[in-house]
């Protein structure tokens, strides 16, 4: 029936178009309504295709708005859907003249009371509160219906302990309301931090356009922040700008994929994928235990198939690494930094179901060299950080060289305090030859961004755990590392900063960095030994594509010790415990 309603309502194109060169005169006999000209790149477009494709033009892969109850009609189990507020009372609070008439014409063409569409429905089974903004309805601008049916919607949830997901698209504020609509930015937005406040999830979904008082409320306070592909998303319309400044905006300003390189948006996702992930997100945030070791035996046979048992694992605890064939600290050092021993993201592939990367520190830019988002641990959602290093030069440019910047650190940060608010365990994967020491990462507060992981970390009430996987260097890897426990695999190493800098410093003399790496004490075996780490995981042979999941599979085994262990614990004696590890040292 939606749809029906949609194609009865959907703007079509004249049957004449232009003829094609070499072929003028001729005017295809098109019938009224099966065609329409996409507005971006001109070229006539069956409306049929446009419908089966999610309102995406085939040939340019432009994205069309969509209407409030298709939209709904996509994302919502067939069926679920309970509308709340459909009709309630409009007043004309600054007695604007012709508004009565603009607000009867908009209702009129759109069959809307009001610009947002609100309700309660299943996603994927999940169940969640729904908002939808419909532009057809005054470039749906927040007046005080639109900012009272989000409250209300918002309040419900909170009392009824449901996520809210709500679908962003607005000119802004509604002119004729004045100060009225101005208040709907602080009245969604207090609602929103009460719901935040009761441990309950807000995805924002941020589509074609979201601008103005909008994108200054409530569209930006998502716990998780998706955007369409294209959608321009901005305060000020790049018109405002252009004349404010004087100056022509670059290619792409505002657009979706700038606010995800520039740290605003955690992911863009197309719209045929928005209920499955979106699905996916509702299902991750709602409360799961994992799943026992006897009760999953495929993984429990892989590994008695592989000749690991529990022992080895706790023999790893007790500091009795694997050979180390009279490898010096130097060896190790270089065994840290081979180009073929695996990243962070290859082992959270490894050991992690489900992992949905999120992006962006919400104040500057995303920093490839942090990595991270939610996963699944055998049924419990986790969040997992990684310190990410490049395969090749490539990769290695967009990821510093796994050397984060302030924007990074913040980014890791934010995760983990998203973490401690739906309860979930934190693990962080530590690759790092060190912070990055570059002019921007001093301009953006390098030491304040490490000082603020080191402060926050401290006090986090969900469970902690770091393994450093490759080099571990100075402050930069030590702010990932303030964790109930902090593990290694043996050829890693853990140190205050390169043994090439410590050598120049106290040597005078770089060439002497394998001296240096000996009296360091970097390597796991030392760490132990200084009980300054927890865990060891051994590599019989150097960690390498080949025995990555033979290592993955030893993580995975003592990771479900670990959340035995801590995931019993309260808040408060995770933060004790995590106090007084640091305390004793």
């Amino acid at each position: 029936m939606l749809r029906n309603m949609f194609k009865k309502t959907y703007t079509r194109i004249d049957a004449k178009y232009k003829p094609q060169e070499g072929n003028e005169g001729a005017e295809p006999n098109i019938p009224e309504g099966l065609w329409r000209k996409c507005n971006k790149c001109g070229q006539p477009i069956y409306v049929e295709d446009v419908v089966n494709n999610y309102y995406v033009c085939p040939k340019c892969s432009g994205y069309f708005r969509v209407h409030a109850y298709r939209r709904i009609e996509m994302i919502a189990d067939e069926g679920s859907f309970e509308e709340w507020n459909q009709d309630m009372p409009v007043s004309n609070p600054l007695e604007f003249p012709g508004y009565e008439k603009k607000l009867q014409a908009a209702r009129e063409k759109s069959r809307l009371n009001e610009a947002v569409v609100t309700g309660k429905c299943t996603v994927d089974g999940s169940p969640a509160v729904i908002g939808v903004c419909d532009a057809r309805f005054i470039m749906s601008s927040m007046g005080h219906v639109v900012g009272e049916k989000i409250t209300d919607a918002v309040e419900r949830a909170t009392k009824e302990q449901l996520p809210v997901v709500l679908f962003a698209c607005s000119g802004g504020a509604r002119m004729q309301e004045g100060i009225v609509s101005l208040m709907q930015m602080a009245k969604t937005s207090a609602a929103l931090k009460r719901h935040h406040e009761a441990g309950q999830l807000f995805i924002s979904v941020l589509t074609d356009p979201t601008t103005g008082g909008v994108t200054a409320s409530f569209a930006m306070l998502g716990d998780i922040i998706l955007a369409e592909p294209g959608a321009l998303i901005g305060f000020a319309g790049p018109r405002v700008i252009e004349q404010t400044i004087g100056q022509k905006l670059p290619e792409g300003f505002q657009r979706s994929e700038f606010l995800l390189d520039h740290g605003f948006v955690d992911k863009i996702v197309e719209r045929r994928d928005q209920k499955k992930v979106i699905g996916q997100i509702l299902f991750m945030h709602q409360k799961h235990a994992m799943v026992p070791r006897a009760a999953r035996p495929a993984l429990a046979a892989a590994h008695a198939h592989s000749g690991k048992d529990e022992k080895a694992v706790s023999v790893d605890k007790k500091g009795k690494s694997g050979q180390d064939g009279g490898k010096t600290a130097w060896d190790t050092v270089l065994l840290s930094r081979k180009s073929d021993r695996p990243v962070a993201t290859d082992y959270i592939n490894a050991i992690f179901d489900e992992f949905i990367e999120f992006h962006g520190d919400r104040y500057f830019k995303d920093d490839g060299a942090i990595v991270g988002g939610i996963a699944m641990f055998h049924g419990m959602p986790v969040t997992v950080i990684g310190q990410q290093k490049g395969k090749n030069t490539k990769e290695n440019i967009k990821r510093n060289f796994g050397m984060p910047s302030p924007d990074g650190y913040r980014k890791a940060l934010r995760l983990m305090k998203q973490a401690e608010t739906f309860n979930r365990p934190v693990v962080c994967f530590v690759d790092t030859p060190g912070a990055f020491c570059g002019l921007e990462a001093e301009e953006r507060g390098q030491g304040e961004a490490i000082a603020r992981n080191l402060f926050e970390m401290a006090s986090l009430t969900v469970p902690v755990l770091s393994m450093v996987i490759g080099e571990g260097g100075s402050g930069g890897a030590l702010a990932m590392a303030v964790a109930n426990e902090v593990w290694m695999l043996e050829n890693a190493i853990y140190s205050i900063l390169s043994p090439e800098g410590f050598a120049s410093i106290l040597y005078k003399d770089s060439k002497k960095a394998p001296d240096a790496a000996k009296v360091m004490k970097v390597t796991a075996k030392d760490l132990q030994n200084l009980k300054l780490i927890e865990r060891i995981i051994p590599e019989e042979q150097p960690a390498s594509k080949e025995n990555l999941f033979r290592l993955a599979e030893l993580m995975d085994v003592a990771m479900e010790d670990f959340f035995k262990t801590y995931g019993a614990m309260s808040g408060e004696e995770l933060a004790n415990h995590r106090y007084d590890r640091f305390r004793r040292m």
